[in-house]
């Protein structure tokens, strides 16, 4: 079908809708292959599914219709759809994301909630993300805290030129900063904070085998993987960097390997930090935890 699409020359938004299913169906299944057919065109067109759908019988322009043949030929190699229109949503923002930085999940926003919810009532908390690629949670939390103070760190040049665009098209004010979360002469730099939260690599190297292509084969390796011989590397760094910079009372925030869940409680309850609790995900899955820091 795809073939057939390359010999026309004339497309409907409604036809173009047919061919981007038809191509990718042996790919996804019927409902993930309407979505990102949707995801596409609306890229494409600048026009939203109803105004899609009022004008299903609209030309696509000679532009259009060779970006949508470029947006099929980077679907059919299995590019996640968020990497071939730059964009994904996360908390109510369209975000811009390419290949530098992992894109915004679901469950994390969950975790930005939890945050969120347990901030009510804070004057000026402040906040950082160590690990931050897209900017999705200091720009979530900074949206629904305009009061708090937010931060970033990250090891990637390029992913915090992602996260700075980011906060420049939402006009957020987050800090972000060029870091090595493992280097600890550079982490002694950091100011205090109330809240420490990061969504660290936490899939072993083999797991990856267990992984769908659209991930392993796009998504930066060095915001995914651990050795296997130490999967809690990150957690445990960050919560030696936690003990030193949380103000008294504060709090740190993962996210993690559904995996890992004990482990990274026994972690932090090893490390001193006090009323640490596990955290399910919308699925039922162990994906985030809590703990508090007492001096």
């Amino acid at each position: 079908m795809f073939r057939s699409f390359l010999k026309l020359s004339i497309l409907t938004i409604q036809t173009a809708f047919t061919y981007i299913t038809g191509a990718i169906g042996d790919l996804y299944d019927e409902r993930e292959a309407a979505n990102i057919a949707h995801i596409v065109l609306e890229y494409i067109t600048g026009m939203n599914k109803l105004d899609r759908l009022v004008h299903k019988t609209k030309l696509l322009t000679p532009d259009q219709n060779a970006r949508l043949k470029t947006a099929i030929e980077a679907l059919l190699r299995l590019e996640p759809v968020q990497y071939v229109t730059g964009t994904s949503w996360f908390y109510g923002m369209e975000l811009l994301v390419n290949k530098s930085v992992l894109i915004p999940r679901p469950e994390t926003e969950e975790l930005v909630e939890w945050i969120v919810q347990e901030l009510a009532g804070k004057p000026r908390p402040h906040l950082l993300d160590i690990g931050t690629g897209s900017g999705c949670i200091p720009l979530a939390l900074k949206k629904s805290i305009p009061a708090a103070v937010v931060s970033g760190i990250d090891v990637s040049e390029d992913a915090l030129t992602v996260a700075r665009d980011n906060a420049t098209k939402q006009r957020l004010d987050v800090s972000f900063w060029h870091m090595d979360t493992l280097n600890t002469r550079q982490t002694d730099t950091l100011p205090m904070f109330d809240v420490i939260v990061s969504n660290p690599p936490y899939i072993t190297q083999s797991e990856k085998a267990e992984m769908q292509q659209q991930v392993w084969g796009f998504e930066p390796s060095l915001a995914l993987f651990v050795p296997d011989n130490d999967a809690l590397l990150f957690y445990r760094y960050i919560a030696q960097l936690a003990q030193h910079k949380l103000n008294a009372g504060g709090a740190l925030y993962f996210e993690i390997n559904e995996s890992l869940g004990k482990e990274v409680v026994a972690l932090l309850e090893e490390q001193g930090f006090t009323a640490v609790v596990l955290k399910q995900d919308m699925f039922g899955k162990d994906r985030m935890v809590k703990g508090t820091f007492t001096k």
